[in-house]
């Protein structure tokens, strides 16, 4: 039985350590293109959450906010997926709540950007999409790091059904600004 996640929030956000660095990695497959700052770990000290900032350091917008790194997460959220999670969650909460959901995620991006900025943006809401939901990694990834998402709580429901193992409490440190 999966253990509800424990959110402890504050306003403390953690640079990346050298292991941070190659944990993330490796659960990404590739080095990190973006600027970010760790905001949920799991009780064994690993990254489970980054929040990035808005442009990659390349200076192209990077609409998702808030990234699932946790490798136990992630797979199980993958087999989610694959077993038509996302249609599953479309069918069980109001697309509009998800509209609604979309919009303050966008919002809370947006606040990062500085109010001098020129050029592209990045747009839309939960990883990047505009209506609808697209990855339920990261409406995950938001509900964990404090984000009102529903759809992440209905994917921490679903995947606690069948991932017993992913039964990990998650100690969080989190911004939602």
């Amino acid at each position: 039985m999966l253990v509800e996640a424990k959110l402890i929030f504050s306003q403390v956000l953690e640079s990346p350590t050298t292991d941070d660095m190659a944990y993330i990695s490796q659960s990404l497959g590739r080095t990190p293109f973006v600027d970010f700052q760790i905001v949920v770990r799991s009780l064994s000290g690993d990254p489970a959450v980054i929040l990035n900032a808005p442009f990659t350091l390349e200076g192209t917008p990077m609409p998702t906010r808030w990234w699932l790194v946790d490798k136990d997460y992630k797979e199980a959220v993958s087999r989610l997926e694959a077993n038509g999670g996302v249609k599953r969650a479309e069918k069980a909460i109001d697309p509009q709540v998800v509209e609604k959901l979309h919009l303050e995620y966008g919002r809370q991006r947006d606040q990062a950007i500085p109010k001098n900025h020129i050029g592209y943006r990045p747009f839309g809401g939960v990883g990047g999409t505009r209506q609808g939901i697209k990855c339920l990694h990261a409406h995950l990834a938001w509900y964990l790091a404090g984000g009102p998402d529903l759809v992440g709580h209905w994917s921490w429901v679903e995947v606690s059904k069948t991932r017993s193992s992913v039964g990990k409490t998650i100690i969080s440190e989190v911004s939602n600004g």
